[in-house]
C-alpha cells in the first residue's frame, strides 16, 4: 500500500505541476491504438483518463485510432504508426518472436482478461465436464481462444474434445442465450447481456485453471527508449482511471456514459460490466499495473508448448514494470 499512496503522491505533484506551466508549456500530441471499437466498456480506464482530464492534467494530448486486434496493434506500434496501444499482456509473447519489438508497459488487473461462463442448466462445473459440448469463442486466432485451450489443458482436455465455435463478438454472448452453447470464452463485457436475456450462468474462473493475462498498455523498445517520460504520463493518467474503477463502479459507470453517450441511459449494464472487472479482473496487483513476471513466463511456456509460438523470448524483453513502479 506504501506504493500505492507514493505513486498517488506523484500524480498530485504532477497534476500540480501540469497545472502551474500549462499556459507556458504546450501539451505533448501521442495517438493510443485500440483494439476494438473504444466505446467498448473493457477500455474503462482510458475514458474516464480522457473525460477526467487525467492526461490534460499530465500534459498529453491523447488521439484515439482503431486497429484490427492486438496484433495488429503491436504492429502498429513496432513501426511507430502510434506511440502506444492496447492488446492483451500475451501479445508480446507472440509477436516479438516475429521480429516486433513491443512490450507490455502496464497491464489492467492481475488475473485474467477472459471468464468461461457456462450455462447452469448445460451441467458443466468445471473445464472437464465440456467434453463433448458446443462452446463460442470470438476467433480461432484470439488470446482469449488459447486461454480457453489453456483451460482445457490443464484438465486433460483438446480443442478437438469439444465444439469450439467461432461467431465474432456477437454471436459469443448469443450463442448462449439461444441455447446453441453450452458456454463461452467470454470477457466481462459480455456476461451481462446473459443475465438481461434471463439465462441463469457459472462463472469459472480462467484464473483457477490458466495464467491468462489482462489487457496492457504496448510500447516500442524505441519509444521506452527515446520518450520514456510520455509513457509514464499515459500509464499514471489511465491508471488512475482504473483506480476510480475499482473504488467507485457505480459513479465511474455515470461518468463513462457521459464520455462515450452511446451509453447514455444505459449506465447499469456499465456498473454490471465494471463491478464484472473489479471482482474478476483487476484484482491480484501489489502495486497498481505491474506485470507478474513468474506468472508471464508460464504463459509464455505454455505457449511454445502447444506450438502457438515457435520459440521463447527473454522475459526481460517482454514487459517492463519502470512506468508503475515507485519512481
Amino acid at each position: 500500500m506504501r506504493r500505492l499512496h507514493t505513486f498517488g503522491a506523484f500524480l498530485i505533484a504532477a497534476t500540480l505541476t501540469a497545472g502551474t506551466w500549462s499556459g507556458a508549456v504546450r501539451a505533448e500530441s501521442m495517438t493510443y491504438l485500440f483494439p476494438a471499437p473504444p466505446v467498448l466498456p473493457a477500455f474503462g480506464p482510458i475514458q474516464l483518463a480522457r473525460y477526467k482530464g487525467y492526461f490534460k492534467a499530465a500534459g498529453l494530448s491523447v488521439k484515439f485510432a482503431k486497429a484490427k486486434g492486438g496484433v495488429d496493434v503491436a504492429k502498429q506500434v513496432g513501426v511507430g504508426n502510434a506511440e502506444l496501444g492496447g492488446g492483451l499482456a500475451d501479445s508480446p509473447i507472440i509477436v516479438r518472436p516475429r521480429g516486433i519489438r513491443v512490450r507490455s508497459v502496464a497491464v489492467f488487473g492481475g488475473r485474467g482478461f477472459m471468464q468461461l461462463v457456462v450455462r447452469e442448466d448445460s451441467g458443466v462445473k468445471t473445464p472437464a465436464d465440456l467434453k463433448g459440448k458446443s462452446v463460442s469463442v470470438l476467433s480461432y486466432q484470439d488470446t482469449t481462444y488459447y486461454a480457453l485451450r489453456g483451460m482445457l489443458s490443464a484438465v486433460g482436455l483438446k480443442t478437438q474434445d469439444i465444439n469450439a465455435m467461432a461467431v465474432g463478438p456477437r454471436g459469443v454472448p448469443a450463442m448462449v442465450i439461444e441455447g446453441k452453447a453450452a458456454g463461452c470464452a467470454c470477457v466481462p463485457d459480455w456476461i451481462p447481456p446473459l443475465h438481461a436475456a434471463g439465462v441463469k450462468v457459472r462463472i469459472i474462473r480462467s484464473e483457477d485453471y490458466f495464467p491468462h493475462m489482462a489487457q496492457a498498455v504496448l510500447a516500442s523498445d524505441r519509444l521506452i527508449a527515446e520518450k520514456p517520460a510520455l509513457i509514464g504520463k499515459f500509464v499514471g493518467a489511465v491508471l488512475r482511471g482504473m483506480k476510480d474503477i475499482m473504488d467507485d463502479p457505480a459513479g465511474s459507470a455515470n461518468a463513462f456514459a457521459k464520455a462515450v453517450p452511446v451509453w447514455k441511459g444505459k449506465e447499469g449494464y456499465i456498473k454490471a460490466v465494471f463491478d464484472y472487472y473489479v471482482k474478476l479482473v483487476y484484482p491480484g496487483q501489489a502495486v497498481l499495473g505491474a506485470i507478474d513476471q513468474e506468472r508471464l513466463g508460464r504463459l509464455q511456456d505454455y505457449y511454445v508448448s502447444q506450438g502457438i509460438v515457435r520459440q521463447k523470448t527473454p522475459l526481460a524483453d517482454l514487459y517492463t514494470n519502470r512506468f508503475v513502479m515507485k519512481r
